[in-house]
């Protein structure tokens, strides 16, 4: 969405611009080196770490997708204003961003941010496996006689390896984005250290950060003659990160956060019906108050730690309360024809399936018309879906998908009709408190 309101201003400004997401990295819509050779500025859009060697030398200016999407103009001015050459020093990626008093979206929320997105594609990949493994019997796994033994080579794939590298990646990208690459073995491996003490995601959000500080600190009060400076990334850091994070990992830090993850299972495995409600109603506002943001994504972040802990309804609140905002906006805009312009209808339509694939931001535009109504809606409707997500016990091991994972989860048509209700919820509320005359999308 930040990539279309680029794309759109660019034109309506006359300029020539390519625009690269990050899934088109490596196909032919890609910006190739000739783009980069003829651009007189490169404007990047990213709320994690990416890796911007290719762009060398050129004008350079770097802000977040959501001030890139709600103020494009004004983050193109500033661009042609601040934007400088950007470089590299040591080997090591230099960020050229914003004055430090304007920075969207840094520190622990961008180092997060770069551990999640990272580690999604392992979990989403882990997760679909194990759920497909589930379809041949809940515990088809553990006789390797059914079906050739490949509910045991999916659940063996999925949970024993997918699942099992998840927080260590996590932690690994998180300590990246704090200390580039001299920190990605020092997470890794303290990331490895926490799912085998069984620190869970808290062990392993205290990894990444853990080992991300200490390269930091260890490369600033490391210094080399600049014959030897070579030997800093690749064995000096690394050694001495990895000794320091896996000896404090292993006996300060393991015991006591394992001994709070297995209180949380315990708990979380043993809801009664009010705290169920509880906490699906949390799970469900917080996965509504950005679409997409800090909020959103701790309330993700959380769920998705606990599928390798073995409980799986917090996930299923979780997916049921991102679909329900882009839902309900479309559904208000079919409530309420009069009351949208026609470019919002259209917006709905888009939103509608973005929601079905639980891609919350397809929100987003309304968000940037009218905030307050429209997350006052989005909350109501799914706190909704997540409480009643949860009062069910609905179980769902695929963290991402949305309708296309819906027959992998535990009772999948009342699944659906949770995810119904919430954005009914949602877009009759916002239908009602929508007023006639409002800014266009």
């Amino acid at each position: 969405m930040s990539a279309e309101a680029i794309e759109r201003y660019a034109e309506s400004q006359g300029w020539q611009i390519k625009v690269e997401t990050r899934g088109q990295i490596g196909t032919n819509d890609a910006v190739t080196p000739e783009d980069i050779k003829r651009a007189d500025l490169i404007f990047v859009a990213a709320d994690i770490d990416v890796d911007l060697d290719k762009f060398r030398g050129k004008p350079l200016y770097k802000t977040s997708t959501g001030a890139a999407l709600k103020h494009t103009a004004d983050e193109f001015r500033k661009a042609w204003q601040e934007a400088k050459p950007y470089e590299t020093a040591g080997g090591e990626t230099q960020q050229i961003t914003k004055p430090e008093s304007k920075k969207l979206h840094t520190g622990i929320y961008k180092d997060l941010m770069t551990g999640v997105s990272y580690m999604l594609p392992v979990v989403v990949a882990g997760g679909l496996l194990i759920a497909i493994s589930f379809m041949f019997g809940f515990d088809a796994f553990k006789d390797p006689n059914i079906a050739g033994g490949l509910p045991k080579a999916l659940m063996d794939i999925g949970g024993g390896a997918a699942f099992h590298l998840m927080i260590a990646v996590f932690a690994a990208y998180v300590a990246y984005s704090i200390a580039d690459r001299p920190g990605l073995a020092v997470g890794l491996i303290g990331g490895m250290l926490a799912t085998t003490g069984g620190a869970g995601i808290l062990g392993g959000i205290v990894a990444g950060f853990l080992a991300g500080y200490t390269v930091k600190w260890l490369n600033k009060a490391i210094q080399l003659p600049a014959s030897f400076a070579s030997l800093k990334p690749i064995l000096i850091l690394p050694f001495l990160g990895t000794l320091i994070v896996g000896l404090l990992m292993v006996y300060l830090i393991n015991p006591p956060v394992a001994s709070i993850m297995e209180s949380l299972k315990h708990w979380l495995t043993t809801l009664n019906s009010v705290n169920a409600v509880v906490l699906g109603l949390i799970i469900g506002a917080m996965m509504c108050v950005d679409m997409g943001g800090p909020v959103n994504k701790a309330a993700y972040t959380f769920s998705v730690g606990l599928l390798t802990s073995g409980v799986y309804t917090p996930m299923a609140a979780a997916m049921a309360a991102g679909m329900v905002p882009p839902i309900g906006m479309a559904i208000a805009t079919w409530l309420a024809r009069k009351k949208f312009e026609q470019n919002e209808h259209d917006a709905g339509n888009a939103a509608f399936v973005l929601g079905l694939c639980f891609i919350s931001e397809g929100a987003l535009p309304f968000v940037a018309a009218d905030p307050i109504r429209v997350i006052i809606s989005a909350i109501l409707g799914g706190a909704t879906a997540g409480a009643l997500s949860m009062v069910f016990g609905i179980t769902l091991q695929a963290p991402h998908g949305g309708l296309f994972v819906i027959p992998f989860v535990s009772q999948p048509l009342l699944y659906l009709g949770v995810i119904a209700i919430g954005s009914i919820v949602t877009g009759v509320i916002y239908a009602i408190i929508r007023p006639k005359a409002m800014a266009t999308i």
